[in-house]
């Protein structure tokens, strides 16, 4: 084999190689469209939006017909602890009880307190108090609004295969609980079953 078939040879097999690594390697997503987030599409078997947006409609709708909050002669004002998971899935617990808090704020039938600024609210006292801030137009201790519910909850699942088939289910228990007597007020669970099942080899 003379050198310039040597050298062709080489050529053709690295342009080869250089297609198959291409092709094999991992594809950008080079064009997208928006989609209705209202839309339930089960892209697998692990907790999504839908089931999020369905947990937390349906506490809201529960807790702010509750007797406590809806018949109050104002709204409850209420400190928020993070849902629990208890769950072996990874589950954005923060969004959940974001999406809860957001929706029970916009109904005006509820207010909370900002427990994640307190740290940032003393140091703004501080700030007020070392004469940095004008007399008239200083924030001063002692004027805060004490909280009347803790709200908090848990997430909690189960998973059972049979055969080829995969039962998957979540159940979420939220409380509204009084501060002051220790009880709880308002309950509301929402639970979540799905089913999946394993798809054959070439289908």
């Amino acid at each position: 084999m003379n050198q310039r078939l040597v050298s062709r040879f080489l050529g053709g097999f690295a342009l080869i190689a250089l297609f198959s690594a291409s092709s094999c390697g991992p594809k950008a997503f080079t064009k997208g469209e928006y989609d209705d987030p209202e839309r339930v599409e089960l892209l697998d078997d692990k907790f999504n939006e839908a089931d999020m947006q369905q947990m937390a409609q349906t506490v809201v709708d529960a807790m702010l017909v509750c007797p406590e909050v809806k018949d109050a002669k104002k709204p409850p004002v209420v400190i928020v602890e993070q849902v629990q998971n208890r769950t072996e899935e990874h589950i954005d617990m923060t969004s959940l009880t974001d999406k809860i808090r957001t929706a029970l704020i916009k109904s005006r039938k509820v207010k909370f307190v900002n427990k994640t600024e307190r740290e940032t609210l003393d140091g703004e006292y501080r700030y007020n108090e070392g004469g940095n801030v004008a007399k008239e137009k200083q924030k001063v201790r002692g004027k805060q609004t004490g909280a009347d519910y803790i709200m908090s909850g848990a997430m909690a699942t189960n998973i059972q295969q049979v055969g080829n088939d995969k039962f998957i289910y979540y159940k979420l228990t939220m409380n509204f609980t009084n501060l002051e007597t220790s009880e709880i007020d308002c309950v509301e669970e929402k639970e979540v079953r799905k089913k999946f099942r394993k798809r054959s080899v070439g289908l």
